[in-house]
């Protein structure tokens, strides 16, 4: 009923925005429905089916030089800390697929957009209480803007934006991305309503696609790496059926190989309900309202908080949920349970916008790592998986270790 036959009622996520102190908070993820709305419309063509098809070579692309960067790594015969190997793959991606910049995570170890995903992500004192701030006293955190000069990470992202859509302008390049509609937008204001297009509005929309698709799906990635060290059956198993569809198609991966791959979605899938990147989902009351069937009240402007990751783990829904089975997945399984009882990119119009480039950013990267690569765990492997509860998004203490080795093939 929330997220979507009373959307409406519910279309707020009730996160504040900052329009001074954290002008990239105006993204949307955060923002109120007058604003979320038309953006949200005109950003959407970028991530369908079609888009995502002539994306898909650049995707692939980055997935090669994962594998490259993979044999310098491999080579020391150490521990990997899967995490930040993944990480530098889902950097470069969204920089060629969304940006157009090369960001070279992989082939350069001072990069400077991961260097700024880290600070993003890395839990500091700073960090925290800047956090603190603005969610116990917002109005004061807005009235900071004047004392506390701009963060790093957002004076970087609004120099980026800007300067990338100023020299397509100038040197008349166009590539239909992320950047282009942006553009577009900026061009023709009109297309918003009366909603005011400032440069820090337009580049929080960028900033929002970087950081929310670079690091979910790192960690989705690692995560299935760990399970696979785990599982070693179904890890080959998954290698299995990516030979077998490289023996059909050729070395060529494309865009419906990878839809064909079956257990691969299922195992995909059974490390987002295992392990959620974003582990609730937030809405607010836009007035007050009835449950149907529960005569429970709520006033206006109640927060909401639905529970994904207790969703996931329920036992009554997914019966032993700590132990990682894909055949949760088959199709007369899924039939069987509630469609809510699965919401890594939530539901409803505020759904994920990037789910379908989630997916396959992840789907290629674990595809071309378990084709060259075998995964083990080690010693500095985490076992059993313990939450970080500082973290952003769902992630262990102390990194994911396991141990890579080379496949050798003929």
């Amino acid at each position: 009923d929330i997220l979507i036959k009373d959307f409406s009622t519910f279309a707020n996520r009730g996160i504040p925005t900052f329009k001074k102190a954290d002008p990239l908070s105006q993204h949307l993820v955060a923002l109120e429905p007058k604003r979320w709305r038309p953006l949200r419309t005109r950003l959407s063509p970028v991530f369908t089916s079609g888009k995502l098809k002539e994306m898909f070579s650049l995707i692939s692309e980055c997935a090669d030089h994962l594998v490259q960067y993979m044999e310098k790594v491999t080579s020391r015969d150490e521990p990997v800390e899967c995490r930040e190997l993944t990480a530098k793959y889902t950097t470069d991606t969204i920089g060629s697929c969304a940006f157009g910049i090369e960001m070279n995570a992989l082939s350069d170890e001072d990069s400077e957009f991961r260097k700024m995903g880290r600070k993003l992500f890395k839990p500091t004192w700073k960090s925290i209480l800047r956090f603190r701030m603005r969610q116990m006293f917002p109005r004061l955190y807005e009235l900071s803007a004047y004392v506390l000069p701009q963060t790093e990470v957002t004076k970087f992202f609004t120099r980026v934006i800007v300067e990338t859509m100023d020299y397509r302008e100038t040197n008349n390049i166009t590539r239909h991305d992320f950047v282009d509609t942006l553009r577009d937008l900026k061009k023709h204001p009109d297309k918003l309503g009366d909603i005011e297009l400032t440069d820090s509005l337009i580049a929080a929309q960028a900033f929002v696609f970087f950081a929310a698709g670079f690091e979910t799906s790192s960690t989705t990635i690692s995560n299935a790496l760990y399970e696979l060290a785990l599982n070693k059956k179904i890890q080959d198993n998954l290698r299995e059926e990516i030979d077998e569809v490289y023996k059909k198609h050729g070395r060529d991966l494309t865009y419906d190989n990878i839809k064909k791959m079956d257990y691969l979605d299922k195992v995909f899938k059974e490390t987002l309900r295992k392990y959620p990147p974003a582990t609730l989902l937030r809405r607010e009351s836009m007035s007050s309202y009835t449950f149907n069937g529960i005569n429970v009240s709520i006033p206006k402007s109640q927060q909401i908080w639905i529970p994904i990751y207790a969703i996931h783990r329920d036992p009554d829904i997914y019966p032993k949920p700590d132990v990682f089975n894909p055949e949760r997945f088959d199709e007369e399984t899924v039939r069987s349970r509630h469609p809510m009882a699965y919401l890594p990119f939530g539901d409803g119009p505020r759904n994920c916008i990037g789910a379908r480039f989630a997916v396959y950013q992840s789907k290629v990267g674990l595809v071309k790592i378990l084709r060259n690569y075998k995964v083990e765990t080690c010693e500095k492997t985490p076992i059993p998986y313990v939450n970080d509860p500082k973290a952003v998004v769902l992630t262990p203490k102390g990194g994911l270790h396991l141990k890579i080795i080379k496949i050798n093939r003929p």
